[in-house]
């Protein structure tokens, strides 16, 4: 028998159920509230997620790249997994579009700043060492931009490696002169230079000398000063002023900037700043031509994260021992003694030994200590 106590017949569990369902069409609200919270939510990130890969194909696309290895092949001194790794590093004077500000250049393009960068298996410190542009070396047969070869000769100044074939050439005459591999090539020009130091707000340095140098259009007195992107570009290509007005003095200047460089990146903090961090990277990725290797952002940016605890105590800058040429007062030698040394130091991942040191200190002397 039907319990009339809870199944009433008049009529009144059909206008409470019906009075339920007019009670209740609030709660649909509030649940089609959170799909619209959620379909919004998923909206930012639909939109976030677009952005950013706009920002990264952005990204990827001002890379510029040469593919090294298929252009060299295989005939190149053995790739020694050791840990370690060998990074040429190239600043360019050509004088292409933006770079004609500062000057006119008689000829090709050349390598302006030439380094090796050989950074310790466990990536905890680097040895910098720079190869000043006009030391005469032997230069391997290159291929030119137009296709044709261009033999190989036993004394060239170094720079016009770059003039004859560019990175693929440079970098073989530096595996040629080495007899280490280069794991990877950055290069960076006059404009793109400037603007990064821009972006970075500056390097400090404190000249212990004035500086005037009209080639260079740079202005300093001594003392300390925030240089901005065309004052850096002025000092790091300054030579005539300081010194003996050699390369050899404009290499110390470089080596000395360099350092300051890398804690100014440390001290500004870009990571705390999209907008800073993007454009930086934005600049930099515009600046720069890579190996192929590193021909995209993820890449670039695993590579530079492999080097980021490698700060300016860490990082020993020193100049390729050379001595002065006897065919050419203008011109400088590689001391073979000296030069061997090193390269074999490099090679074994060994800390570079003294008598290479001295006569890499002893190369530019006079401009040691004018900024710091």
């Amino acid at each position: 028998m039907a319990d009339d106590s809870r199944s009433p017949r008049d009529g009144s569990h059909r206008r409470r159920v019906a009075g339920g369902r007019g009670r209740r069409r609030k709660p649909p609200v509030r649940r089609t509230g959170r799909r619209i919270a959620a379909w919004s939510a998923a909206s930012v990130v639909l939109v976030g997620g677009a952005g950013l890969g706009f920002v990264y194909f952005k990204l990827n696309g001002n890379l510029h790249s040469v593919d090294i290895n298929a252009a060299l092949g295989k005939n190149r001194p053995d790739n020694v997994d050791n840990g370690s790794q060998d990074i040429l590093v190239l600043g360019s004077d050509s004088r292409a579009g933006a770079n004609g500000k500062y000057g006119r250049d008689e000829g090709s393009s050349r390598s302006d700043t030439a380094m090796i960068v050989h950074v310790y298996a466990g990536h905890k410190k680097a040895s910098v060492v720079s190869i000043p542009r006009d030391t005469m070396v032997p230069r391997p047969e290159c291929t030119t931009p137009a296709g044709k070869t261009s033999p190989a000769v036993r004394r060239a100044q170094f720079n016009e490696a770059y003039s004859i074939g560019g990175a693929v050439c440079t970098v073989k005459t530096v595996e040629a002169m080495t007899n280490i591999r280069m794991d990877h090539y950055l290069e960076v020009d006059f404009d793109g230079f400037q603007k990064l130091i821009d972006k970075l707000g500056g390097v400090e340095v404190t000249t212990t000398k004035a500086i005037h140098d009209k080639s260079s259009h740079l202005d300093l007195a001594a003392g300390t000063h925030k240089l901005d992107g065309e004052q850096s570009l002025g000092l790091v290509r300054t030579r005539k002023s300081v010194g003996d007005g050699s390369d050899l003095g404009r290499i110390k200047l470089q080596q000395a900037f360099i350092k300051a460089l890398l804690d100014q990146v440390k001290s500004v903090g870009i990571f705390t700043s999209p907008t800073k961090l993007y454009g930086i990277a934005d600049t930099a990725t515009k600046a720069l031509t890579t190996d192929r290797d590193l021909n995209s952002v993820n890449k670039l940016y695993s590579f530079a994260s492999g080097l980021k605890g490698i700060g300016s105590d860490d990082m020993h800058m020193i100049t390729l021992p050379v001595g002065a040429d006897p065919r050419d007062a203008d011109r400088v030698v590689p001391l073979a003694e000296e030069s061997a040394q090193l390269w074999r130091a490099l090679r074994g991942d060994d800390d570079i030994p003294e008598a290479a040191l001295k006569e890499s200190r002893a190369s530019g002397a006079e401009a040691d200590g004018v900024v710091k």
